[in-house]
């Protein structure tokens, strides 16, 4: 059950009863989350950012049928997730980008739109993107299930419990899961962070879905 003091549901039962305003407020709380969330599996900026809007779209559409049993960002991340991967699915079939396409270059420099770089040297800031550029790559390579799951984790401290509705499993599976993606993780940066060298092919251990 959601904490009855969870300023996020009490916004979205107001939003339920046709309070625009409320919602308002929870865009202005999460859209960027929810931007940073998609854009893990869909390294496009603006497609990220008009995935994200469609998602605030249709939890306003359905806020009827919003129930305050889980957090207000369980159910705002799940129907995020689903547009996303409706979205890879549409890329499949048009035989367009990889689902597990890496970030790179210029775009994943624009996602990190709030990094604080005033007090660190020239150097220090160069080092911290490049080392950020290559988690988001390996992060970008997980298999879809893994990739959400790490991403809940790491940029917002979602609990195993509301991750696992999300991913629509058991806590055991979901925890499962996220030691899989962390061990997948260290296996892919650790040579870089040992040389320095970046080898852009997966492993097959890597590569292999879980």
């Amino acid at each position: 059950m959601a904490d009855p003091l969870d300023p996020d549901a009490a916004l979205m039962l107001r939003a339920k009863q046709g309070e625009r305003g409320a919602f308002e407020e929870l865009v202005i709380r999460h859209q960027q989350a929810v931007i940073n969330f998609i854009y893990r599996s869909v390294p496009d900026l603006a497609e990220a950012e008009d995935l994200a809007q469609n998602a605030f779209v249709q939890a306003w559409k359905a806020r009827q049928r919003y129930q305050p049993s889980a957090k207000f960002t369980t159910w705002l991340f799940t129907i995020a997730r689903n547009l996303t991967l409706n979205e890879l699915r549409r890329r499949s079939r048009h035989d367009l980008d990889s689902i597990d396409a890496p970030v790179a270059g210029d775009e994943a420099q624009s996602a990190r739109q709030f990094e604080d770089v005033g007090s660190q040297s020239a150097a220090d800031n160069l080092l911290r993107t490049e080392i950020e550029q290559r988690v988001a790559e390996a992060v970008a390579s997980l298999p879809e299930t893994q990739r959400t799951a790490i991403s809940l984790c790491q940029d917002e401290e979602t609990s195993y419990e509301d991750i696992a509705k999300v991913l629509g499993c058991s806590l055991s599976a979901t925890k499962s899961i996220i030691f899989r993606a962390r061990e997948t993780l260290k296996e892919r940066l650790k040579p870089y962070l040992q040389t320095g060298e970046w080898d852009n092919r997966p492993s097959a251990t890597f590569s292999k879905p879980r």
